[in-house]
């Protein structure tokens, strides 16, 4: 490092002793993350793609962070040397243009975006591919106002849920909510589809969420690797109680996940709900559940 001719031996070691010490301060920084802060205040994913997520997540913003030092460091630079001083009489030297520094700011950051959004696609695509692996499990989720209807394909049962009762006092009551079976260890398809508006299927530890468009078909696949109970919930606000449409997901073992759907069988909910009804086409007296009017194939074959 070259020493300016007005600067001091005392100065310039103030100024080393100052940078070694921010270098200092951000390892220990580092060092000092919790899990949460490890994982970019991520929640804790539970998929065998979330490692992947979590780490495409924490490398983007550490490059951006990086970058946003940098520029931050270049105006805080370019402040104080070139501030304008006591003894200055006048403008100083005023420079039109730098072809080479305005090569360098137009090249790079093309060259950032470009590989952001490769990177982006890359990993979109591996979290939407729901045909280079088996499907072990299909469930077809049915979005409605306020609620979530499950549909158990290759099983030939469902499960129709009803809106979660909520109390100012205790939050969401106990066994309100509609609760969604998933085996461990196995990859599970979610084919997405709604009955009146647009909502959004959102299993918060799977790092990942699609919306659910009336008249259209939505799939991707995931791969539950720890058991326990995951809160789930709409993403996309679809009327006044949108914030009751609250659901959860019990990732189990095999044999627990087949005596799920035992229970199904012996409580008569044998079959494909339909897809087509809605609140509006049933009296205020009855079930928002009628027997099926519509095959498997149609949603399944995304039709």
């Amino acid at each position: 490092m070259t020493r300016r001719p007005h600067e001091t031996p005392a100065r310039h070691g103030r100024r080393r002793l100052a940078f070694a010490g921010l270098v200092v301060a951000f390892a220990l920084l580092l060092s000092g993350c919790s899990p949460v802060e490890e994982r970019g205040y991520l929640p804790k994913g539970v998929t065998s793609l979330s490692p992947e997520i979590t780490s495409f997540w924490k490398t983007t913003w550490l490059w951006a962070l990086g970058m946003g030092v940098l520029v931050w460091g270049l105006i805080i630079y370019c402040m104080v040397r070139y501030r304008r001083k006591k003894t200055d009489t006048g403008l100083p030297p005023q420079l039109a243009y730098n072809v080479p520094i305005e090569i360098l700011y137009t090249v790079v950051p093309v060259i950032m975006v470009a590989v952001l959004f490769g990177k982006t696609v890359q990993l979109e695509n591996k979290m939407l591919d729901t045909t280079s692996q088996k499907n072990q499990v299909v469930v077809n989720v049915v979005g409605k106002q306020w609620s979530w209807d499950f549909n158990y394909v290759h099983e030939e049962v469902y499960d129709a849920g009803a809106q979660a009762e909520v109390s100012r006092d205790t939050g969401v009551l106990e066994g309100s909510l509609p609760t969604l079976y998933l085996p461990v260890n196995e990859r599970v398809e979610f084919i997405l589809t709604s009955r009146d508006v647009i909502h959004s299927f959102w299993v918060i530890p799977f790092l990942q969420k699609m919306d659910m468009i009336p008249g259209k078909v939505n799939k991707f696949a995931v791969t539950p690797t720890e058991i326990g109970t995951f809160q789930g919930k709409c993403a996309e606000l679809c009327g006044a109680y949108h914030s009751q449409m609250l659901f959860e997901v019990k990732v189990v073992s095999k044999a627990n996940y087949e005596k799920h759907i035992q229970s199904l069988r012996q409580r008569g909910d044998i079959g494909f709900l339909s897809n087509a009804l809605s609140r509006s086409s049933l009296e205020p007296d009855q079930q928002q559940y009628l027997p099926p009017n519509i095959q498997k194939s149609e949603i399944v074959e995304g039709k």
